[in-house]
């Protein structure tokens, strides 16, 4: 009798261990590309949205990838093309040969649209479609060392804005000082060189006038424009930007301004809490890093002082030619909801363009998401997208070899700078 129970209960949990296999033979994995493999914040939300869905839905599982952004877009690059691309993977609205060759899917009847900022949601429509989860958003930021700035005797104004005189007195000052007036690198970026450039043209010109430069119908020889870019030519003359920023990396150009060997103003987009707020032995900013935000300098006979931009960055995308799209969209699904999008806020200290609940929001960073918020709030009227956002081809390219990089390290004039991008990007 032993011996017949015995066999029953081995038939019995071998049966059961051939539903469990055969349960997990049918469960389905998607793969996922993304960003910000050194920016624990966004890692960590991004994983821990995963790892809910994958709670949920036992019948999908996630095989999550971190990958440098320049190494993801050169590997997806190829991936569409030969159809072995991720379900799903990281993307920004300047890439729009992903959608111009048809490899990405509308998200249209998949994710709540509903969940999403109207001005994130049209940074990724196209034909009438939605095409991107805009879980990044922006604003370009001035950030400053409070006691450097103090130590080389400036007082930042009470409307925490700067003329140019004065700013320029700031750069004179820290070089005099012995320090970097300005944190900048442009060894693996195409942009970080022309913030202080293009927010400044935007504060001069106004959103209407910017908006055409950047369409191509204003050119560079525009007296205004000259005169912005030969206030900035001054700075660089002076000594502004680090001798290394030809070389210098995103990231180094964050240590460089908190850490070593210091700066007095980091312009850059408001994800620079990615990096900053990362433990300072993974090269993040020490806890009492006396932190400031100030707004870019006011232009002399300026249309638009309180202007600013604001963007969309890191989103996510489902491949057209994906075979697991049901757990892939439902994983979108997950990630778009308002509870989601608070707790992006929370834990990373950064918009979105995923909708949030500000009565819920408790900020790890309460001091900084107050002031960040603050000076949002002063700046009155709002331009989308930085310049790469509207420039395409040739143009792109200009903007990143010359405004980018030539400008800012000093080896071209004005006259040449505005002769090159008005070749690429003037329409007449």
């Amino acid at each position: 009798m032993k011996k017949a129970r015995l066999g029953f209960a081995c038939a019995a949990l071998a049966f059961a261990l051939a539903l469990s296999g055969q349960a997990a033979a049918q469960s389905t994995q998607i793969t996922m590309w993304s960003n910000w493999p050194d920016e624990p914040a966004k890692r960590d939300w991004v994983s821990a949205r995963v790892s809910e869905f994958e709670a949920a839905n036992k019948q999908c599982t996630v095989k999550l990838n971190f990958i440098p952004k320049a190494d993801l877009y050169t590997q997806a690059k190829s991936a569409v093309r030969t159809g072995q691309a991720p379900d799903i993977f990281y993307m920004e609205p300047d890439q729009p040969e992903f959608l111009a060759g048809g490899y990405l899917d509308p998200l249209d009847g998949i994710v709540d649209l509903a969940n999403l900022e109207p001005w994130a949601k049209a940074a990724w429509t196209s034909r009438g479609k939605v095409f991107g989860l805009p879980v990044e958003a922006y604003t370009v930021e001035m950030y400053y060392n409070k006691d450097l700035v103090k130590q080389v005797g400036v007082t930042v104004p009470a409307s925490n804005q700067m003329s140019q005189a004065e700013f320029t007195e700031l750069v004179k000052k820290g070089v005099a000082s012995g320090i970097t007036p300005v944190a900048q690198g442009v060894g693996d970026r195409p942009f970080p060189g022309a913030f202080l450039l293009y927010e400044s043209l935007l504060r001069k010109l106004g959103p209407e006038d910017y908006g055409k430069l950047l369409e191509g119908k204003i050119s560079y020889s525009d007296k205004r424009i000259v005169d912005v870019m030969t206030w900035v030519k001054s700075l660089v003359d002076i000594g502004a930007y680090p001798k290394s920023i030809s070389t210098l990396k995103l990231g180094e150009s964050h240590f460089y301004f908190y850490q070593k060997p210091g700066a007095l103003v980091f312009p850059i987009p408001s994800w620079f809490s990615g990096r900053a707020f990362a433990p300072p032995a993974n090269g993040g900013m020490p806890a009492d890093f006396p932190l400031g935000i100030m707004h870019f300098p006011k232009m002399d006979e300026g249309k638009c002082p309180d202007c600013k931009t604001l963007a969309v960055a890191g989103s996510y995308v489902l491949f057209s030619g994906s075979k697991n799209k049901p757990c892939a969209g439902a994983l979108l699904k997950s990630m778009a909801t308002v509870e989601n999008g608070t707790k992006w806020m929370e834990q990373v200290s950064l918009q979105t363009g995923i909708r949030s609940d500000p009565a819920k929001i408790k900020s790890q960073r309460a001091d900084y998401f107050a002031e960040l918020t603050k000076r949002n709030q002063e700046a009155k009227t709002v331009f989308f997208g930085t310049p790469l956002f509207h420039y395409r081809g040739k143009c792109a390219d200009a903007f990143s070899q010359v405004m980018n990089s030539a400008f800012p390290t000093g080896l071209v004039s004005v006259k040449e700078a505005a002769d090159k991008m008005d070749a690429a990007c003037f329409k007449g």
